[in-house]
């Protein structure tokens, strides 16, 4: 009966070289997308961290509205120049935030 050892040369470079292409791919898999996603949920962790009173917002759903009250998870949305339409949600529903103009003030 013949048996192949891991002490087979052989054998060993080929453990090593499906290691090394392991290592690659896992390389690639972080770099060209997990590290892209996380920045990009840094960067709206801080959007929304950043979110005042009278900033104008595009929610997911593609509506722009005015910020009229931010709680801790939630905000009070003013949609339209109808002042009666002010919808509650919640802060993970906006994905892009315009800050008034200084100069306007």
């Amino acid at each position: 009966m013949v048996s192949i050892l891991a002490t087979d040369p052989a054998a060993a470079a080929s453990w090593g070289g499906m290691l090394l292409w392991l290592v690659v791919m896992f390389g690639f898999l972080y770099f060209f997308m997990i590290r892209p996603q996380k920045k990009e949920a840094q960067k709206k962790s801080a959007m929304l961290a950043e979110l005042v009173v009278g900033d104008t917002v595009l929610t997911t759903s593609g509506f722009y509205g005015t910020i009229i009250d931010i709680s801790e998870d939630d905000v009070i949305v003013e949609f339209g120049s109808n002042k009666n339409c002010r919808i509650p949600m919640q802060k993970a529903a906006i994905s892009a935030v315009e800050k008034p103009d200084q100069a306007a003030e």
